[in-house]
Formats: structure tokens, sequence, C-alpha cells
């Protein structure tokens, strides 16, 4: 799982989703990660500047991948940050799921770019947002026109579940009923 720039300035500009349901998808992502073992890498850009630190949660939820999370300098497309590019093969995976804090610049390109390397993409378009619905609208558009298969954050939960009577489906259920009851 690759979450792109949930920063706490960027999630400020993004508006075709209210702040506090783009962070509660966001944070459900990082605790699905968490429940199924599943690798994270997490990423930022310019955090001393507007764009601000990543939520703090995701260093509760994910404390490793917090701690090792790349940092990039500005650089718009994280698959063109070599640190970044080299963590996401490092994973060995050829099957990847994709949030990034605004779908029509943080997530757009990173997932263009892995489609056009062979990856199967999945972006969770309802874990980011954009400065506008026309914005957010197109890049989803253009995402799945290149081959990303676009999905929703309970979409997503469901899917990895596939069972709610496994302990990992019972756990992943809950994360479901938590945000649907706060």
């Amino acid at each position: 799982m690759l979450l792109i720039d949930h920063q706490v300035g960027t999630m400020g500009w993004s508006k075709s989703m209210p702040f506090e349901e783009l962070k509660r998808n966001a944070l459900m992502l990082a605790e699905t990660a968490k429940i199924l073992n599943m690798p994270v890498i997490l990423t930022s850009s310019m955090e001393e500047y507007a764009q601000g630190p990543l939520l703090d949660e995701l260093k509760t939820l994910l404390p490793e991948a917090f701690e090792t999370r790349i940092k990039r300098l500005g650089i718009v497309n994280a698959m063109d940050d070599e640190n970044f590019a080299r963590a996401v093969k490092a994973t060995g995976r050829k099957k990847l799921i994709l949030a990034g804090v605004t779908n029509d610049v943080c997530t757009v390109y990173p997932a263009l770019s892995l489609v056009r390397d062979g990856y199967d993409v999945q972006v969770v378009a309802d874990a980011g947002s954009s400065p506008t619905k026309m914005a957010d609208d197109i890049a989803l558009r253009r995402m799945e026109r290149a081959g990303a298969t676009v999905t929703s954050t309970n979409q997503l939960i469901a899917e990895l579940a596939g069972s709610w009577a496994t302990p990992e489906g019972g756990r992943l259920a809950g994360v479901l009923m938590k945000a649907l009851q706060g």
C-alpha cells in the first residue's frame, strides 16, 4: 500500500471532499494495512513548508512506515523520486494499492507511471481529494483510462476481507463500523 502525502497542510487545500472524511478514509486504509500485515510505504513532500507534517495518527498506526517514510523534496511524481521508486520495487509486489492526498497531483502521476511499468494499481479515490470536483473527476478518469482500477475505501476493505467470518475479516468489519458510527 502506497500512501502519498497525507499531510495536514495539503489536506486543507483539497476541497472536493470534507477534510474529516478524507482523513478518516486515509486512516482506515492505514489500519487495514496494519491488520493484514501489508507492507506500507509512506511519503511526504516538503513537510517543513506549507504542506505540513503527515497526519499524527499515521505515526501511531504505522510506526515503522512512519519512521522510514520517504521525504521528497518537491518532486511531484513520487515515482520520480529514486528512494520512493526503490522502496516500491523492494516490496516485490506487482499489485499495489495507491492513495494520494490530492488525486489531481499526488495520485495521478505515480498511478500513471506504475501502470506504464506493468503494475496492477488500485487507486482508492475517496482517500484522496482535489481542489475542485472537476479536477478530481478528470484525474480519476485519466487514471482509469490508463488502466488503473478506481475503487473506494469501503469497497477495498470488503475486497481485502473476503469474509467477515475470519479473524482479520472481523477486525476489518470493526474498522468499517467505527467509521460509519463516527
